[in-house]
């Protein structure tokens, strides 16, 4: 295979030093704020097997752009709150940093929990437990 032009890491890297970051303990202290939504952007079955922050929104990272979009087929409302602050997050950070950067490019504000719902847990952050598998 060809070299790549930018590696995955530097995009995640550019996309952090342009973006804003919340450390764990940070975003934990706004976990139910009236005026924060915290977007949950991993696969469904990521949810399933890790557990969720509560309350916190589910949008599956293939469909951001279109359910942020207003003038997208897609749209949802929740992304229409003007009054609300934004925080994304993945297990890792890496996906949640590249669509806050790529959100910014739209015109749409928002952060992203640095470490991922891995560091969320890890500090100890409330969460949904994980839903057992079937047998």
């Amino acid at each position: 295979m060809a070299a790549l032009k930018r590696s995955s890491a530097q995009m995640v890297a550019e996309a952090r030093a342009r973006i804003e970051e919340l450390d764990s303990e940070s975003a934990i202290a706004l976990h139910g704020a009236p005026d924060v939504v915290f977007v949950d952007l991993r696969d469904v079955r990521e949810r399933q097997r890790m557990g969720y922050i509560p309350d916190s929104f589910h949008c599956p990272r293939g469909m951001l752009e279109f359910w942020v979009d207003p003038d997208s087929p897609y749209y949802k409302e929740v992304f229409g709150q003007t009054d609300k602050r934004f925080v994304f997050h993945c297990a890792s950070g890496w996906r949640s940093a590249l669509s806050v950067a790529l959100l910014q490019d739209m015109g749409f504000e928002a952060a992203h929990l640095r470490d991922g719902f891995s560091g969320w847990h890890k500090a100890g952050g409330p969460m949904v437990p994980p839903v057992d598998p079937a047998p």
